[in-house]
């Protein structure tokens, strides 16, 4: 009976880091897939170019 319910408790344990390890998988594949879009999301700031000021505008 003893070995039993250190089966189970391990069995859980197991399961436990599995999802841990799922989750953090996803985690790192969201992340990669927010830099790679940009990491910008829709309406957000946008900035002038640094070099704006360096010309005049046309006529």
């Amino acid at each position: 009976m003893f070995e039993y319910e250190l089966h189970q408790i391990r069995t859980a344990e197991l399961a436990r880091e599995a999802q841990h390890d799922r989750l953090v998988r996803e985690a790192r594949r969201a992340r990669r897939a927010s830099r790679r879009d940009g990491g910008h999301e829709a309406g957000g700031r946008v900035s002038a170019p640094r070099d704006a000021d360096r010309f005049t505008r046309a006529a």
